[in-house]
């Protein structure tokens, strides 16, 4: 079978760092110490070290891990020979080595079963990663694993620049990884938005120095990040221990003093996902007389909700639909799931069924004004403050930002 490299770097995450970002990079990993060690995880084409080399000199060791064979007989023959590469699964790398500096893209993506999950050639090998790493957690991605590992290998004071999604700045599935790096060194997070070519991400390049403390975030994006440095941060938490990291100021927790956090006023739950509306017996492709359709976030805008499409593909009776969640039965607020971190929302009155997205069920004891409250959410006074702190960090409202959103006394209380 011929050799598609292209399709094997896709199947285990690479994503290809565009030069100007390597000389980013390159320049806040500058060498401490006259004669570095310096590695390059997942190295590919060892572009890092490539420009290490014509930034710093030669004097350093270098050494780069890549566990695709054809990648690193290519870059064998392209690099300098005084490179030592290693094929290797960098994440099951036995070595007794520690670095002074750690640099690199790591892998994007979640291992699992194909279709579903884009690194599926590593499925065999997820419950080893799991032994092997305190970070796993939920929908782990590897990128995360990647950022464990090599901090373990660094020298005390040695320091790991690592472009990475912004997603593990506020999502619950890295928790761990945010406390273990909170617990481990330092955090520098320099925000540099949407920098690879076809690659719908958000990005943040972290320098990480190992045995210091706090964190520091930094706004480099709109291509700032190729000409200088921010020199003073936009966010300075020297007691950070692992929370969101968020573009938080004196103006959103103004805000967010103001009302009371949505989570404690509403349950936030989550909708029949599409394997249980399949397994219920409840949905047919073709509808009946009586039927209504299955309802998605494309049925969903601010302040409307479109009851007559069937974006789903299901239809069924309205009357079974608390068979599948109880509070479809009730008039509840409904809110987008899949908005980016926008948040939109709608009253459903009807109480018909929906497939996921978030529904706001009051507390015992709450009194809720649903008209007031709907139109405060759909504000752009929530929206600001929502893109204030979250940017594009992630495709999703997360449950954790919407219960944090302040509810003003006179929506519910």
């Amino acid at each position: 079978m011929r050799y598609d490299q292209t399709c094997m770097r896709r199947s285990l995450g690479f994503v290809e760092t565009p030069h100007k970002m390597v000389q980013f990079m390159v320049a806040l990993a500058a060498p401490q110490v006259p004669q570095s060690t310096v590695l390059e995880p997942a190295c590919g084409d060892a572009r890092f070290l490539t420009a290490f080399t014509k930034a710093y000199g030669k004097a350093h060791s270098l050494t780069g891990v890549e566990i695709d064979a054809h990648t690193l007989q290519q870059t064998k023959a392209s690099i300098d020979p005084t490179v030592r590469l290693i094929q290797a699964d960098f994440l099951l790398w036995e070595t007794t080595e520690r670095f002074d500096v750690i640099i690199g893209n790591p892998p994007y993506g979640i291992v699992g079963d194909a279709p579903h999950y884009p690194i599926h050639i590593l499925k065999e090998r997820k419950g080893e990663y799991k032994r092997r790493l305190l970070t796993w957690h939920g929908k782990y991605n590897l990128y995360g694993a990647f950022l464990e590992k090599a901090v373990r290998l660094l020298k005390p004071e040695g320091k790991l620049v690592f472009i990475l999604p912004a997603t593990w700045l506020v999502l619950d599935d890295f928790i761990r990884l945010r406390r273990f790096l909170a617990e481990h060194g330092q955090l520098e997070v320099f925000y540099v938005g949407r920098v690879f070519p076809k690659v719908n991400v958000s990005a943040v390049v972290l320098r990480f120095t190992r045995g210091k403390r706090g964190m520091r975030l930094y706004d480099v994006a709109e291509d700032k990040w190729c000409t200088h440095i921010a020199p003073e941060p936009a966010v300075c938490r020297p007691d950070y221990a692992g929370e969101l990291i968020r573009f938080e100021n004196d103006r959103t927790h103004a805000f967010e003093k103001s009302g009371t956090p949505l989570g404690e006023l509403f349950a936030i739950r989550f909708a029949a996902r599409s394997p249980e509306f399949r397994k219920s017996g409840l949905i047919r492709i073709t509808p009946r007389m009586g039927d209504v359709p299955v309802l998605t976030g494309r049925n969903l805008s601010a302040g409307q909700i479109d009851y007559e499409t069937c974006h789903s593909g299901w239809w069924m009776r309205r009357e079974d639909a608390p068979r599948l969640r109880p509070f479809y039965a009730e008039p509840h607020l409904v809110v987008g799931h899949t908005k980016g971190t926008r948040l939109v929302c709608a009253m459903d009155w009807r109480g018909y069924p929906w497939r996921e997205e978030y529904h706001l069920v009051p507390r015992a004891g709450v009194r809720v004004d649903w008209h007031a409250l709907e139109a405060y959410l759909n504000s752009e006074t929530v929206q600001k403050y929502l893109y204030t702190l979250y940017r594009d960090f992630t495709p999703h409202l997360t449950k954790t930002m919407l219960a944090r959103v302040p509810i003003l006394p006179v929506c519910a209380r």
